[in-house]
């Protein structure tokens, strides 16, 4: 018996190592990962991706597809038995039914495997058969990927920055009363510890339900399993002249590092870190309809966790032996549909602009970075309307919040950007000249001719760029 189990473990071991090889050398395998910021509609593009690539009527710019070379596109089980996969078909049911309405945000990790059948090209394509490529999708929420950030810092450096940036904001008033009385000094006081943590879970919330982008440490909003364990209950806190043993503020600083090393690291090492392609999405349009204060927010957040890409060339050796670089990073603004197209060019531009920064770390790496506008699903109509004698470029839609049809000019974005990251820089409190309004906008009631997707706005054209060069 024991030589029978020895001998059926080699065999199970070395099929296992032909299908690690057979999908390393015959089957193309690629890891896209699927991020954004609070309200960008993370869930809605996967969705809305798939069913496009499923029927793929909608997707001239894929060349693949107007080039007719993609015999089919389906579903598998995905790789990865541990993780969740996404729930494509509740998600699409949502979207699609008599009553359409949004899915519910990404609230942790999962994965969904999508295969290509792709006839070849060129001049000798007739004599090669059709290959696969698996097309990896991870959805993971955007708070973890500010997570990232924090692997940098110290305790200390991480208290100083967020106190800082906290006692501009009127929702952290009371958790900075709370804070700045305290003497991290004292001795620990489990209590007042965790009274101090809820006072500041209490702001995170408060800052994401204001749409807030740099709501970190994310596990704070999204606990999981965790949830009221000691690596989610700490604070940042004004470093005391002594910090002596059992203090409270070594005893914060304890649990913070034990956050980076027990949360934050096995998400990078077991997730991140093997991400080929990065689509980063961003409620840009959210920003500006908020204020200077809430751009200059989105600007310095995407430049910080930028680096956490670690961007640049895949070798076949890197890939085999697991040193993987994100090689393309797109990042898109999300909600084209709330503007109309006249308008578009403008918010590809401020995209691109707020970007700079982070977009030029990544060229200088290696990677191919690219900026655009998209719509995931469409959830309006463009309609022209005429005000004060001025004829203006509008959408029309349905308003989520009483469901009645509304026309909306959100304002014109200036083609200039730097008309609005200037004061954003310089800490202005409002537009000096512009007034920029956004409504929401319920998903509209399809009807799908066979073969049609989803109504979007350039999910061709970001898909291209993402993985078009492996099809």
């Amino acid at each position: 018996m024991a030589l029978f189990g020895l001998t059926d473990g080699i065999s199970r071991t070395i099929e296992g190592a032909g299908a690690t090889l057979s999908e390393t050398f015959l089957e193309d395998t690629l890891r896209l990962g699927v991020t954004g910021l609070s309200r960008a509609g993370k869930t809605v593009f996967i969705t809305a991706l798939v069913a496009n690539l499923l029927q793929r009527g909608r997707m001239p710019q894929l060349k693949a597809q107007a080039e007719g070379r993609i015999d089919a596109v389906y579903l598998q089980p995905q790789p990865d038995v541990t993780l969740p996969r996404f729930d494509y078909e509740g998600h699409l049911a949502a979207l699609t039914g008599d009553t359409p309405r949004w899915p519910a945000s990404t609230r942790a990790i999962s994965e969904l495997r999508l295969s290509f059948r792709v006839r070849p090209s060129g001049l000798f394509a007739s004599w090669k058969s059709p290959r696969v490529l698996h097309l990896d999708i991870v959805d993971y929420p955007g708070e973890w990927l500010l997570d990232l950030g924090l692997l940098d810092q110290t305790y200390d450096q991480w208290s100083e920055a967020t106190l800082a940036r906290l006692a501009k904001r009127a929702e952290a008033a009371d958790f900075i009363a709370f804070a700045r009385a305290e003497d991290g000094a004292l001795r620990l006081e489990e209590d007042k510890l965790r009274a101090l943590s809820d006072s500041f879970t209490a702001y995170l919330t408060a800052a994401r339900d204001l749409g807030r982008v740099d709501v970190t440490p994310g596990r704070f909003l999204l606990p999981g399993d965790l949830a009221g364990s000691p690596v989610l209950t700490f604070a940042p806190l004004p470093k005391p002249a002594h910090t002596p043993r059992a203090s409270l503020w070594r005893e914060m600083e304890r649990r913070f590092e034990a956050y980076k090393s027990r949360v934050v690291r096995p998400f990078f090492r077991d997730h991140f870190a093997r991400i080929d392609r990065q689509i980063v999405l961003m409620d840009v349009l959210g920003a500006i309809h908020q204020g200077p204060r809430a751009v200059e927010d989105l600007r310095r957040t995407m430049a910080e966790v930028l680096g956490s890409f670690r961007p640049g060339r895949n070798g076949w050796l890197t890939s085999l032996f697991g040193g993987k670089r994100v090689e393309r990073i797109l990042f898109a603004a999300t909600k084209a549909d709330h503007l109309h197209h006249e308008q578009h060019p403008a918010l590809t531009a401020i995209t691109t602009a707020l970007l700079a920064e982070a977009k030029s770390r990544a060229d200088f790496s290696g990677a191919r970075t690219e900026a655009l506008s998209l719509a995931s699903l469409r959830a309006t109509v463009e309609e022209m309307v005429t005000r004060d004698g001025e004829t203006l470029p509008a959408v029309r839609g349905t308003l989520l919040s009483t469901g009645k049809p509304a026309v909306m000019y959100p304002g014109l974005l200036p083609t200039d950007p730097a008309r609005l990251l200037s004061p954003a820089r310089e800490g202005a409190e409002g537009w000096l000249d512009a007034d920029y309004n956004l409504m929401t906008f319920a998903p509209a009631r399809l009807t799908l001719k066979p073969g049609e997707g989803p109504p979007h706005i350039r999910l061709d054209r970001a898909i291209e760029f993402l993985i078009g060069d492996r099809l």
